[in-house]
C-alpha cells in the first residue's frame, strides 16, 4: 500500500522529539506496520533528520542521532540554540558535549599515537636500565668466578692453610 508522502511527512513528525511517539505505539495508532515505519526512519535518519527513539532519552540516543543533532546546532546562535533544544527537549549542556566528543573522536588516532609512543619510551627506558643492571650484575659475577678460580690455584700451589 502506497502512503502518500504528506501522510508519510506527517508521522515523521510523530517520531521527532520531544514528543516522540514511540514506534510500537504509533503503528497502532495510524494503522500502519511497523516495519514501514522502522523503513520510513532509517530512510529519513540517511537524508540528515534527528529521529531518534522515543523509548531512550537523549543520552540514549545513537551516535548517529547526536551528530545530526551537533550538525544542525553548529551554525545556531545561542538564542536559536535554546529553541532548538526546548522544541527537542534537551539541554544546549547536552550539544556542547556531543559537540566535544565529535572533535575529540577525530583525534583518537593522533591521541592513541601518541600514548603509543609515550609507552614505548617507557618501555625502552625500562629496558636499558633493566641491561644496565644485567651488565653490572654479569661484571660481579665474572669476577666473583675469577676470585674463586684464584682461590683454587693458589690452593693447590700453596697449599691449604690448615695444615700449619
Amino acid at each position: 500500500m502506497a502512503y502518500s508522502t504528506e501522510r508519510r511527512a506527517a508521522v515523521l513528525r510523530k517520531l521527532e522529539p520531544p514528543n516522540a511517539v514511540p514506534l510500537r505505539q504509533l503503528a497502532k495508532e495510524e494503522g500502519i506496520s511497523e516495519a514501514t515505519l522502522h523503513t520510513w526512519r532509517r530512510e529519513a535518519r540517511r537524508q540528515g533528520r534527528l529521529l531518534p527513539d522515543a523509548d531512550a532519552g537523549p543520552e540514549g540516543w545513537t551516535s548517529r542521532d547526536k551528530f545530526a543533532a551537533v550538525l544542525e546546532t553548529a551554525a545556531l546562535n545561542e538564542a536559536d540554540l535554546a529553541a532548538y533544544c526546548r522544541q527537542r527537549g534537551l539541554y544546549p549542556e547536552q550539544i556542547q558535549a556531543w559537540r566535544t566528543a565529535c572533535e575529540q573522536a577525530n583525534d583518537w588516532d593522533r591521541a592513541s599515537s601518541q600514548r603509543l609512543g609515550q609507552a614505548t619510551k617507557e618501555e625502552k627506558k625500562r629496558i636499558k636500565a633493566i641491561e644496565r643492571d644485567l651488565a653490572r650484575k654479569e661484571k660481579a659475577l665474572a669476577e666473583a668466578a675469577a676470585l674463586l678460580v684464584l682461590r683454587k690455584n693458589a690452593a693447590a700451589i700453596w697449599g691449604d692453610g690448615e695444615d700449619a
